[in-house]
């Protein structure tokens, strides 16, 4: 049996190290559909800060480790859709500058 429901992957965004500055820099384009798993990947050398409005800091991720942010895994069926929305710009900078490496998100919407 078919399901009706999908899963689809957004592109790939990233940013590698040299443009990762001190200021918050966009990681990518903002989010074409609503995330429902979104994985946040640094392969730099230093701690990354991780932003949605560019201006505050929302999450760390450590150098050479990955967040991953599941907000729909224990949903139940009559529940409202719990997401990152459509639309958010998801923005990096350092906490001290990288080396090597870059940072990317991965996120996964559903269809159906």
């Amino acid at each position: 049996m078919t399901s009706p429901y999908t899963a689809q992957f957004e592109t790939l965004r990233s940013v590698a190290n040299g443009s990762i500055t001190n200021s918050y820099t966009a990681v990518g384009t903002p989010l074409a559909n609503p995330s429902r798993i979104l994985v946040i990947s640094n392969t730099t050398d230093t701690d990354m800060l991780i932003s949605t409005d560019g201006t505050n800091n929302h999450a760390i991720v450590a150098a050479g480790a990955a967040k991953v942010f599941d907000v729909c895994s224990n949903r139940r069926t009559h529940d409202s859709l719990f997401v990152f929305a459509k639309g958010v710009q998801f923005y990096v900078k350092y906490v001290s500058a990288p080396s090597r490496g870059s940072l990317y998100i991965e996120t996964i919407y559903g269809e159906g």
